[in-house]
């Protein structure tokens, strides 16, 4: 790439506008892809690690051979590319509110992603995650009521940091009972998070779910060349 930045997409949304850049990194000698919502960053292709593990901690919850999964938040791809990577997986619906984040994906953007959007387990559906949990017709407007063995969401910063107001009652008890309810038996909800782990959030989950337990994710910061960290919630459903 000849240039140092450049703007792949903007868009302007009801949350904010949303757009996704490519800089070449001259310390890194590596393209970064980063998408921001306004002024602030929402992810990088430098960090993946805790969005990948998302997928495989969720997953590995999981005894069954043949898994039916939703990712909430399709962003740089990392989770829904670590989920196809589980052979079990038999389909993946994508849940993503904003239709450029989906565009992005299907003209090939994102070359760490390829084979996403062509895969033939993958379907996107154009829908906000927390209005789907909230209604009727749940996340797969083909089959309301459709239940799945996993649902791994990436959307806001953290339980308590949202990226809109109208997300915050998902975290209470009453708004993860009705995730509880799209989920098979034994089932498996994974969240990420840019904070430590909040034991008021754990609490939320062990009230609603048979077993809750959160992961602290580290991974090198080749910002800073120290370490950072994220975390993952995993929560699963009774037998």
């Amino acid at each position: 790439m000849g240039t140092r930045f450049e703007e792949l997409a903007w868009r302007e949304t009801p949350i904010g506008a949303i757009s996704l850049r490519r800089r070449r990194d001259p310390a890194l000698q590596v393209e970064v892809y980063e998408v921001k919502l306004d002024d602030e960053f929402l992810m990088s292709s430098l960090f993946p690690v805790a969005e990948i593990e998302l997928a495989r901690l969720g997953l590995a919850e999981l005894a069954g051979d043949t898994l039916d999964v939703v990712v909430g938040g399709l962003g740089l791809g990392y989770t829904a590319c670590a989920a196809l990577d589980d052979p079990r997986v038999r389909s993946l619906l994508v849940v993503e509110a904003i239709e450029d984040v989906i565009d992005w994906h299907r003209r090939g953007l994102l070359p760490f992603a390829a084979g996403l959007a062509e895969d033939p387990r993958t379907r996107f559906a154009r829908a906000d995650f927390f209005a789907a949990v909230a209604g009727d017709t749940g996340f797969d407007a083909e089959a309301p009521g459709r239940r799945f063995d996993a649902v791994l969401l990436d959307v806001d910063h953290s339980p308590r940091n949202v990226l809109h107001p109208s997300h915050a009652a998902f975290y209470a008890p009453a708004g993860l009972r009705r995730l509880a309810a799209l989920l098979r038996p034994e089932g498996v909800f994974a969240l990420w998070s840019d904070d430590p782990p909040d034991a008021e959030f754990t609490a939320a989950l062990t009230a609603v779910f048979t077993t809750a337990r959160a992961h602290v994710v580290p991974f090198a910061n080749p910002l800073t060349g120290g370490q950072s960290a994220n975390t993952v919630y995993v929560a699963r459903t009774a037998g």
